[in-house]
């Protein structure tokens, strides 16, 4: 069974930062990409930034510049740091695990969510 768990959700004012961490654990055979998406309130989830296991990082252009992304191949960890924080990046945050492809189905895991509320 896998677990993916995330952590450093909160309560930030406008222009502060957050660092947002994903832990994946139990039995996965690879992981071909993390990521985190988000969703708001009435709207539809949308990714965040992703990073593949080769190191190429992709971004939210609504992002770019204040949010990178990084990960700790060895502990199975991605982390998202949040900086100048506004408050259309209030959503609840989730990470996201690709595996691959096993017998012709996509093999993905999302962990729980975390809150980020940014208060003007």
């Amino acid at each position: 069974q896998v677990h993916v768990v995330e952590s450093g959700g909160g309560l930030v004012q406008v222009g502060e930062s957050l660092r947002l961490s994903c832990t994946v654990s139990g039995t996965i055979f690879s992981i071909n990409t993390m990521g985190w998406y988000r969703q708001a309130p009435g709207k539809q989830r949308e990714l965040v930034a992703r990073i593949t296991g080769g190191g190429s990082v992709d971004y939210a252009d609504s992002v770019k510049g204040r949010f990178t992304i990084s990960g700790d191949h060895a502990k199975n960890t991605i982390y998202l740091q949040m900086n100048g924080l506004k408050p259309e990046d209030t959503a609840v945050y989730y990470c996201y695990v690709y595996s691959g492809i096993y017998a012709g189905t996509p093999v993905d895991y999302w962990g729980q969510g975390t809150q980020v509320t940014v208060s003007s």
